[in-house]
Order: structure tokens, then C-alpha cells, then sequence
């Protein structure tokens, strides 16, 4: 285990599972790390915990691989963060509660993966957040009211899951108060329909209106 600049830094490894590899753990260079691109590059096998232990981090692109298992919640510790991109695996479980508190995220795309479980309310935490890109997943109950709080957000793309319920009302205000251009929610379960009286925002994306 090496440290620089007073920070601890972990074994990251170089096994050929391993989707932060090709490091020489020794090398105290690792602590400063702050991208890891490694999209598309055939990577297999879980999300490894010492990610988390990158504290510099502010770009982690692993996505088309074939990643599998939970998004581990140390990756919280990643307070540094402006972009998570691990779309296009095989991930499973929740979105950890964890990720709600990097408030320097902008960029969070989980989409296409095998994802479950709630929309956890603590991403209303990040008030930087320009994209939030869940689709393809299986997420299930409603969408929490707390993604009101997103006035930077562009994109939210939701389509394609199991979600019930309807869109909030603070959701729904980000077309006027925010910067929302994009709303995508066709392919659920939801109540109801929106409609859209303001021109700020340029599409919303939803199933038809549900009757009995």
C-alpha cells in the first residue's frame, strides 16, 4: 500500500478482470489519478471495491464492457467525481445510496444493464448532475420527488424500466425553473400522461394515456 499527498491509495491490481488494471500498485502515481477510460475494452468480472479508493478520480468510463454484480458503494467515497459511465454491462442490484453524495457528479449513465430496485431519492443531492441516463434497466416504484431539486439537469432518461405512479410535480417544473430539455419515461408502468405548455422543453417521451 503506497500514499501520496497524505492520501491512502489501494491495491488496484492487474488482473485481466480487474477494470481499473493494468497498474503497478506500488506506484504512488495511481493516487492522483483522476481519469480511467477503459470503455469498450473487453473487460469481464465485478466492479472491484478499491475503486473507491481512488479519491482523485473524476472521470470512470468502463461502459460496453461485461461488467457483472452490484455497483459497489464505496464508490461514494469518489467525491471528486464529474462523470460515471457504466452503461452497456451486466450490472445488477441497486444504485447505491452512496453515489447522492458527490456533489461535483455531473454525468451519471447507468443505462443498459440489469439494474434493480428503487430510484433512490439521495440523487436529489447532486445539484450538478446535467444527465441522469437510467433506461434499460429494471427499476421498479416511483420516481422520487427529490429529482426536483435538479435545476442543472438536461437529460432524464427513465424509459424502459418497471417504474409506477406518475411524474412529480417538482419533476415536471424542471421544464420551467431548470434546464430540462429532455424527458423520457415510455416503456413503464405509470398513470397517466403530461403534457407539455412551455417550449423550454423539447420533448417529452412517454407512453400513451392508459385507459380501462
Amino acid at each position: 500500500m503506497a500514499s501520496a499527498g497524505g492520501n491512502s491509495c489501494v491495491n488496484v491490481g492487474s488482473a485481466p478482470a480487474d477494470p481499473v488494471g493494468e497498474n503497478d500498485p506500488t506506484d504512488p502515481s495511481i493516487c492522483s489519478l483522476i481519469r480511467r477510460d477503459l470503455g469498450n475494452a473487453g473487460i469481464s468480472g465485478p466492479l472491484l471495491p478499491d475503486l473507491g479508493g481512488l479519491v482523485n478520480l473524476q472521470y470512470l468510463e468502463l461502459y460496453a464492457n461485461s461488467l457483472i454484480g452490484p455497483i459497489p458503494a464505496i464508490l461514494g467515497n469518489l467525491t471528486n467525481l464529474i462523470s460515471l459511465d457504466l452503461w452497456e454491462n451486466l450490472l445488477t442490484g441497486p444504485i447505491p445510496t452512496s453515489l447522492g453524495t458527490i456533489s461535483t457528479l455531473r454525468f451519471l449513465r447507468l443505462y443498459q444493464n440489469n439494474l434493480t430496485g428503487s430510484i433512490p431519492p439521495s440523487l436529489g443531492n447532486l445539484t450538478s448532475l446535467q444527465e441522469l441516463k437510467l433506461e434499460k434497466n429494471a427499476f421498479s416504484g416511483s420516481i422520487p420527488s427529490s429529482l426536483g431539486n435538479l435545476k442543472a439537469l438536461r437529460f432524464l432518461k427513465l424509459n424502459e424500466n418497471m417504474l409506477t405512479g406518475t411524474v412529480p410535480l417538482e419533476v415536471l417544473s424542471l421544464a420551467i425553473v431548470g434546464n430540462l430539455t429532455e424527458l423520457n419515461i415510455a416503456r413503464n408502468n405509470m398513470d397517466g400522461t403530461v403534457r407539455s405548455s412551455e417550449l423550454r422543453v423539447t420533448a417529452i417521451i412517454q407512453d400513451e394515456l392508459k385507459t380501462t
